[in-house]
């Protein structure tokens, strides 16, 4: 539930590229129905709205009748409003401004604490990767990665054989996509010599577009 049609289309654009199935919503008006048809294995809600119920009346609602996990995503960053969001009912507690990056991290965290998702691996060629562990091996051979080469492999590893753009990648990994997309460039060039170093080439550039994970093929490099 948010009222800002701007933050509502990036947080269900984010969800949906990450694999959720995501209902969304400008005001509470419609939160019995969404609870009883959608059935949602997460409620991010907003704390302020023009009309309507507010996110923490909306909060209590919820908690009288589900136990489904509630993360607060609100411009509300006082300690008294962090408070009343936990009295309310609230899981976690965001504020914005804030990272794609780290809503989708703390999205996962919940739906992982409680048991509504199992926590995912990736297999890619003879590359495995075990995303609640943080651990990369390929060919038996443990690779060493920083937070972001991490996030940027798991970001590609969900869409395996897709190329995803400089600006998805900033995105999804960064939190936002009107930036350097150099930054992209130089985390990139760190991973592909870690992941090469024991094995075929398996993070390729497709020019002019972004990168994919796949085998290595003739049209790239």
């Amino acid at each position: 539930m948010e009222d800002d049609p701007d933050v509502r289309y990036i947080v269900e654009v984010a969800l949906q590229q990450t694999g959720y199935a995501v209902s969304v919503e400008a005001s509470g008006a419609n939160l019995q129905r969404v609870a009883a048809v959608f059935r949602p294995d997460l409620a991010i809600l907003d704390v302020n709205f023009p009309n309507g119920p507010d996110g923490l009346t909306m909060a209590r609602q919820l908690r009288d009748v589900s136990s489904v996990p509630i993360l607060f995503l609100t411009a509300a960053a006082s300690l008294e409003d962090r408070l009343a969001g936990f009295q309310a009912g609230a899981d976690d507690y965001l504020v914005k401004p804030f990272a794609i990056a780290e809503l989708l991290a703390r999205v996962r965290a919940l739906l992982l604490r409680s048991g509504r998702l199992d926590a995912p691996a990736f297999e890619i060629d003879d590359c495995t990767i075990d995303v609640d562990g943080r651990i990369v091996t390929r060919s038996g051979h443990d690779i060493a990665l920083t937070r972001t080469e991490f996030d940027l492999l798991v970001t590609l590893a969900r869409d395996p054989g897709k190329v995803i753009s400089k600006s998805q990648l900033l995105a999804r990994v960064w939190g936002f996509d009107a930036y350097d997309v150099h930054l992209v460039e130089v985390h990139m060039s760190s991973l592909r010599r870690k992941l090469h170093a024991h094995g075929s080439p398996l993070l390729q550039t497709v020019r002019g577009v972004g990168y994919v994970l796949r085998v290595a093929s003739a049209d790239a490099d």
